[in-house]
């Protein structure tokens, strides 16, 4: 009697089954390597009897409280050696840590299933913390396909040059500091001057098929006020937000804005054209210093190891323009200035890196002048080659009148000006409202490029500088 095409079937499938997991169990090495922990201080441990390489994970034996059975499992990355010593450093907090706790390194199966990161479309709309693990209340992620955070660097010759202009919705930036699609900004303010503001404001109204939104070293509040409050609904449905608050290691601070990274790479290979947010690229810096300074590293500049200036420009050059015919990564990092201060070590080397700044003014904003955009220490280094001539002489001509203001402003507060001495002067003074006026924008208002042209040639047109 034959049987049935669905017993075949099922047969079939059972012996497909038993050959997978034949093939597993024979790879299944005969004994496993440990080490053991000799020393902790501070964020780093110590241990010894392991040869790993550096960035490996591994996973350390920790006791169980009330039962010495039971083992539970903390997991680390090799971030140095000396010697035989390797230099771990968890990536969350452990307790349960005793001397000569062992260390396993993972196996090759259990490390590309461990260190490995979920990607594509799924992630839409959620917000996952370091290790790509969700944050929201919106269930686990099934069935996504995962990669490892490192990529081949692009070849600066394959990439696409920047030529087009990309829509911020911003009226100060559209029209006098033009940003191209796959240029690399930097966003430079001190503490309170509505830094976060204006990135939920591009992030809203950015013409951007993908956001990728990185929170590194924020406090936690701001988390989820940027969420609700800045990126909103609309913005948080076509975005994918990456949070590594400042209470988590400075590992999965670094792993964080990598991840971010990685998930635009991503999208972008796929001939997407996506917008990273990264705030901040100082607590990355930050959280650099503090891994190089535990492992011995000598502080160099201002207490900044050499290490962070190396970190800085290998994850910033990960975005950028694809191939050619690919897609693109419009990006902008956050700079921390303490103190208001430009010259500081991390502001000065990302301004060397960046493709132009935007610098915050604290003077602006306690004026009430928002956004605080100082368009006088502002530069786009890409303007000249994505907009026409007559935007560029007439964005030229606007900062010439304000600049000429700016400069006798103490004069004409105190009455000493006098017109009729110095036409442009004269001009300046006639149109500084509608300039000031232009600058300043609503939270809630949308400005594209060519209402932003067209308001800057009038306002240009009635003072007879065209």
């Amino acid at each position: 009697m034959t049987q049935p095409a669905s017993a075949n079937v099922h047969q079939a499938r059972w012996q497909q089954t038993l050959t997978r997991v034949r093939t597993r169990v024979e790879n299944v090495p005969s004994y496993r390597a440990s080490g053991r922990i000799i020393r902790a201080t501070g964020l780093v441990l110590e241990a010894v009897g392991l040869r790993v390489p550096l960035g490996s994970a591994c996973r350390i034996e920790l006791s169980s409280p009330g039962s010495e059975r039971t083992a539970q499992f903390a997991e680390a990355e090799v971030v140095g050696f000396s010697g035989e010593k390797l230099f771990l450093m968890p990536l969350a907090e452990i307790s349960g840590l005793t001397p000569g706790a062992r260390v396993f390194p993972l196996g090759e199966g259990e490390l590309t299933s461990a260190r490995r990161f979920p990607l594509g479309d799924s992630l839409l709309g959620r917000v996952l913390d370091g290790n790509g693990r969700p944050l929201d209340d919106q269930g686990p992620l099934l069935d996504i396909p995962h990669a490892p955070l490192a990529t081949p660097p692009l070849n600066p010759l394959s990439r696409a040059p920047i030529n087009t202009q990309i829509d911020v919705g911003i009226r100060a930036i559209n029209s006098l500091l033009s940003v191209g699609r796959g240029q690399r900004m930097g966003l430079f303010a001190g503490s309170g001057v509505g830094k976060s503001v204006l990135l939920g404001m591009m992030a809203r109204y950015t013409q951007a098929d993908v956001i990728v939104v990185g929170l590194i070293g924020e406090r936690g509040r701001e988390v989820q006020d940027f969420i609700d409050n800045i990126l909103g609904d609309e913005g948080l449905r076509r975005s994918v937000v990456v949070a590594a608050p400042a209470d988590t290691s400075p590992l999965q601070r670094l792993q964080g804005a990598s991840y971010a990274t990685r998930l635009a790479e991503a999208f972008r290979d796929e001939g997407r054209n996506v917008l990273l947010i990264m705030d901040s690229l100082t607590r990355y810096a930050m959280a650099q210093r503090e891994i190089a300074l535990a492992i011995g590293e000598p502080p160099a500049t201002k207490g900044y190891p050499p290490s962070v200036f190396a970190k800085l420009p290998s994850l910033v050059e990960r975005a950028g323009n694809g191939k050619r015919g690919g897609g693109s990564i419009t990006a902008f990092y956050t700079v921390l200035t303490e103190g208001d201060d430009q010259q500081d070590p991390i502001a000065d080397s990302a301004r060397a890196i960046l493709d132009g700044h935007i610098v915050l003014s604290r003077e602006l904003a306690e004026a009430g002048h928002y956004p605080a955009i100082d368009i006088e220490a502002s530069i786009s280094r890409a303007m000249t080659a994505i907009v026409e001539d007559d935007q560029q002489r007439q964005a030229q001509a606007f900062k010439q009148l304000f600049s000429r203001y700016q400069r006798n402003r103490d004069l004409i507060s105190v009455g000493a000006y006098s017109p009729g001495h110095d036409p442009q002067l004269d001009q300046a003074v006639k149109l500084y409202p509608q300039l000031e006026n232009f600058l300043q924008q609503r939270i809630d208002e949308r400005a594209d490029i060519g209402h932003s042209r067209q308001t800057m040639a009038v306002l240009l047109g009635v003072g007879g500088t065209r």
